[in-house]
């Protein structure tokens, strides 16, 4: 690995495993403090911090959506080619979604309802975002027009978020498909804790236009420019979003900020990009690559942590007594999560090369 390439990749693996290091500290605050616990200040830092986690996973599906697509174009594949292998991967997480949703049902039994089956969780869509991104590459076949169709479509989306949770509500569909567009699930109203397509997929297409920018050719030569570039617009449009929100006048009849106001999304994105700039720095002139990293780690196996921390978090193997811990105990609690799936990741990353290497020993052994 070159040294222009490793902070490429470095920096990418961290952000993922600081997305997956934010979801376990979410999700065990959330499952196990008490009542009392969750009426102090730590805990809505810690829900505050808990907005980041599905962004970061969405947008980083678009940023490596965009390697893999700029590699298949770099060895010649057609436009069918690339929308074919990249739906098809799309279509393969959206089924490990689904089969999620079987497996949480089954393991929440007696309780658990059918409609659980049903529910649009935020793996369903990074598979959905995958295979609405390789139909978009299908028809954008060059860089430039990828990056404007991505960012043009990440805009649109956020734009439109909040009439079809509103005004624009496409009641007349049964409620199975109409979760997939606002989340409504069973409920009257869309639910915020679930992740429809608007305005999730957003994301996604956000970080795709980023990552077109990104491996291109003037990037790889210009790389501290290429992410400073994107780090300074992140500012830009963070500050825009704060700005278009402190005006008098809204285009929207019903405007929710945190859920599905696009001023929000915009700042997000912002921050997120500011983050690809902190974390690139700090992979390349740090010491986020020194040695092992356990985000790196983390980061190179997320599917997998994120698969197996819900069941001993949220599920009937959960660790600690759900709505019944205090703040100390429940810290514990993440830090036993974080440190079994930091082993998890390592073996399924080593494993392999591990028993190979007790095998060979072995058989010097016997020798």
């Amino acid at each position: 690995m070159t040294a222009s390439s490793k902070p490429r990749l470095g920096y990418i693996d961290w952000m993922r495993g600081l997305a997956c290091l934010t979801m376990f500290q979410t999700h065990c605050y959330d499952s196990w403090l008490s009542e009392s616990a969750r009426g102090t200040t730590f805990f809505k830092w810690s829900q505050l911090v808990g907005t980041l986690p599905a962004p970061l996973f969405l947008f980083l599906a678009g940023v490596s959506f965009a390697l893999v697509t700029d590699k298949l174009r770099r060895r010649g594949a057609t436009p069918d080619e690339v929308a074919r292998k990249t739906i098809l991967r799309g279509a393969e997480i959206f089924a490990l979604g689904l089969a999620f949703r079987v497996q949480e049902f089954l393991l929440g039994q007696p309780s658990a309802p059918w409609t659980d089956l049903l529910r649009v969780d935020v793996l369903n869509m990074i598979g959905l975002s995958m295979v609405l991104m390789g139909v978009m590459c299908r028809f954008a076949t060059s860089r430039r027009a990828s990056i404007w169709a991505a960012a043009g479509l990440a805009a649109a989306i956020a734009l439109v978020t909040p009439l079809l949770w509103t005004t624009w509500r496409p009641r007349f569909l049964p409620w199975p498909l109409e979760s997939y567009i606002n989340g409504v699930h069973v409920f009257p109203e869309p639910q915020p804790w679930l992740f429809p397509l608007f305005p999730w997929t957003a994301f996604a297409f956000a970080g795709l236009a980023a990552g077109f920018i990104l491996f291109s050719d003037w990037a790889k030569s210009r790389e501290v420019a290429a992410v400073a570039l994107l780090g300074a617009g992140g500012a830009a449009l963070a500050a825009l979003g704060w700005w278009l929100d402190s005006l008098p006048v809204q285009l929207y009849a019903v405007y929710d900020f945190w859920h599905t106001g696009p001023n929000f999304f915009a700042i997000r994105v912002g921050l997120l990009l500011i983050m690809l700039l902190a974390l690139y720095a700090w992979c390349r002139w740090g010491v986020g690559e020194w040695g092992f990293s356990p985000m790196i780690q983390l980061g190179q196996t997320s599917l997998l942590v994120y698969w197996v921390h819900i069941e001993f978090v949220y599920g009937r193997f959960s660790i600690l007594t759900k709505r019944g811990e205090s703040i100390a105990a429940a810290t514990a609690g993440l830090a036993t999560i974080f440190l079994a799936m930091l082993l998890l990741s390592w073996l399924r990353t080593n494993g392999k090369r591990l028993l190979a290497a007790v095998w060979k020993r072995e058989g010097r052994a016997e020798a």
